[in-house]
């Protein structure tokens, strides 16, 4: 089965390529994809699929039917939205939309899958099972697609029995792997607190509630939380990003406004952390002559990668990229709203390496941005091949 794989993906690579460099040069903005979803839909109907798009305004899924279809369910997963920043890798097929770039390698992500869609149409023949594609929009913006497609019936008439994503790893070369049992992935929660005071000129402070000083308390204070109060062994931060009070030199403002993230692996502490958030803020604005309003945008649960999944996709990962190119991952303080499907079904997401051999690691989310295309035949054929396995491991029991 690899050889056929690997074989397919090498035929369909030069497709699937350009597939992904015309995501590139065209990316959307969350929950604005229409044309990324349009460009998707087409290329499962070119495969002979019939995708149901529109779901949460942008997402597409399709379904690819072995024998016995309704026996046993996989489902693959992509997201497709691109993020507001300005592009400068110089790449001939640089983005044309001005101030939008695929910085976060959803291009990539699409175009594996889409080229793991194209191999396993071919090869429908001889699975038995199903196997679910959703392409899903927004996973850079709250609420998130995952959970918008969910509630909007994206497993309505098909829940899959497992499903299985991945997110492209800068820091680890081509031709590499990588996944880890259990938690995963951080929760991950945005704050918004707007310090009130009473503004005025900087040289009779005596006169004033100073916002910008109670602000820079409350920042101060609220690292207790991560250091004094977060069990120890339990991984936390709590970062403020942003903090903006419209005065100037010599002018007190009013308020000022403070954004920052908090993010987690245990639910019970997440909800004790944001209540202390809340305590500190409004008590040491108030302790200071002022008041604080504080919004606490729940966000995305930890990523649960369910052991027997992972396990399975591990040891995939060695058959097909061999034993010394597949690695055990540590826990990351991002987040991901793959969440959202993992807490309906069993799942696994994983990493693929996209560093280009000999040149400087380039994180995610900057404009420079770059991929080593040919991690794009590895993921596909490997999407592919998990997705089989899987069906076969499944199906073998049940009979």
């Amino acid at each position: 089965m690899i050889d056929k794989i690997k074989q397919l993906a090498a035929q369909n690579y030069d497709d699937i390529i350009a597939c992904r460099r015309h995501l590139h040069q065209y990316p959307e903005l969350s929950q604005e994809e229409f044309k990324t979803m349009e460009f998707v839909a087409a290329r499962l109907r070119d495969y002979g699929l019939n995708p149901v798009t529109e779901i949460a305004k942008t997402g597409v899924m399709a379904m690819i039917e072995g024998r016995n279809p309704s026996s046993y369910c996989v489902a693959l997963r992509a997201d497709y939205d691109a993020l507001p920043l300005e592009e400068c890798t110089g790449l001939p097929f640089a983005s044309e939309n001005k101030g939008v770039m695929h910085a976060c390698g959803h291009d990539m992500h699409t175009s594996s899958l889409l080229g793991a869609a194209k191999i396993l149409t071919q090869l429908k023949d001889t699975f038995e099972g199903s196997i679910m594609l959703i392409f899903q929009p927004s996973e850079e913006k709250y609420p998130g697609g995952a959970f918008m497609m969910l509630e909007d019936g994206v497993f309505a008439k098909t829940t899959p029995n497992e499903i299985y994503s991945f997110h492209c790893l800068p820091e680890m070369d081509c031709g590499r792997i990588g996944m880890r049992k259990g938690k995963y992935m951080a929760s991950t929660d945005e704050l918004y607190l707007t310090v009130k005071g009473k503004g005025g000129h900087g040289g009779t402070p005596n006169l004033d509630i100073d916002p910008i000083v109670i602000a820079s308390h409350i920042i101060v204070a609220m690292q207790q939380i991560v250091s004094r109060n977060a069990n120890p062994v339990m991984p936390t931060i709590l970062s403020f990003g942003k903090m903006i009070g419209m005065g100037r030199t010599n002018i007190i403002p009013d308020e000022v406004k403070i954004e920052g993230t908090i993010r987690t692996f245990d639910e019970e502490w997440r909800l004790d952390a944001h209540r202390r958030i809340t305590r500190i803020a409004q008590g040491m604005a108030e302790s200071m002559g002022g008041s604080c309003d504080v919004f606490i945008d729940f966000g995305y649960p930890y990523v649960f990668n369910d052991d027997d999944c992972t396990q399975r996709t591990h040891d995939n990962g060695v058959e097909y990229f061999g034993a010394e190119n597949v690695e055990w991952l540590d826990m990351r303080m991002t987040a991901e709203d793959f969440a959202f499907f993992a807490q309906k079904v069993p799942a696994c997401y994983y990493r693929i390496g996209v560093h280009i051999p000999g040149t400087p690691i380039t994180n995610l989310h900057r404009p420079n941005l770059m991929i080593d295309e040919k991690s794009i035949e590895y993921a596909m054929g490997f999407i592919a091949y998990n997705a089989l396995k899987a069906l076969e491991t499944k199906t073998k029991l049940q009979k």
